[in-house]
C-alpha cells in the first residue's frame, strides 16, 4: 500500500462513537467536501439532511435495521437526490452523482478524526418509503444512504482488498 493514499486506506466503517459531538463546523466542511464531488453534466442533484436530534437518530435505526450505531452516533447524514435535477433525469446518474459525494464525506470524515459508516437505503422499497416518511420527503426527492458520524472508539488497521484476478489490462 502506497503511504501517500493512507487515508483511503484507513478509511474504514466504524460503528462504535464516543457520546462527544460533531461540532458544526466540521458538519459544514463534510457538506463541502461532498459537494466538491464530479457530478454528471455538472447537476449537482444532492441534497442532505443533518441528522443531530437524538430522536431522530433512533427513530432511523427502526428503519434501516443494519444501523445499530446510529444509537452512539451523534450525528449522521440522510444522502438524497433530486431526480429532477440528475442529467436526463436518470436514477443511474443521480445514483453515481451521490455516490462519489458520499465517498467525498467518508473520506474527509477520515481526514478530521472522525469515524463514519455508510448505510444502504437505496433501492430497498421499505428504506425509502420510512426515511421518505420521517422526513417527509417531496416526491421529486429519493434518499440513497444515510451516514453515521462520530467520534470512533475503534481504530482498525489500514488495508487494501486489491485482487489481481479483478484487474484485465487492455482485454478481457
Amino acid at each position: 500500500m502506497n503511504p501517500k493514499l493512507d487515508i483511503i486506506f484507513s478509511r474504514r466503517s466504524i460503528r462504535k462513537y464516543h457520546d462527544k459531538a460533531v461540532p458544526d463546523e466540521m458538519i459544514t466542511d463534510l457538506l463541502e467536501a461532498a459537494m466538491a464531488a464530479p457530478s454528471a453534466v455538472g447537476k449537482d442533484p444532492w441534497h442532505f439532511i443533518v441528522v443531530k436530534n437524538r430522536d431522530t437518530l433512533d427513530k432511523l435505526v427502526d428503519i434501516l435495521p443494519n444501523a445499530k450505531m446510529l444509537h452512539q452516533a451523534t450525528a449522521a447524514f440522510i444522502v438524497c437526490g433530486d431526480i429532477t435535477k440528475a442529467h436526463i433525469q436518470a436514477e443511474s446518474y443521480m445514483l453515481q452523482d451521490l455516490s462519489a459525494a458520499t465517498q467525498n464525506i467518508l473520506i474527509a470524515a477520515k481526514a478530521l478524526g472522525l469515524g463514519t459508516c455508510w448505510l444502504g437505503v437505496h433501492p430497498r422499497q421499505e428504506r425509502l418509503a420510512g426515511i421518505t416518511q420521517l422526513f417527509d420527503l417531496p416526491d421529486n426527492i429519493i434518499p440513497m444512504c444515510g451516514i453515521a458520524i462520530g467520534w470512533a472508539v475503534e481504530r482498525p488497521e489500514s488495508r487494501t482488498r486489491y485482487n489481481n484476478e479483478r484487474v484485465h489490462r487492455e482485454k478481457w
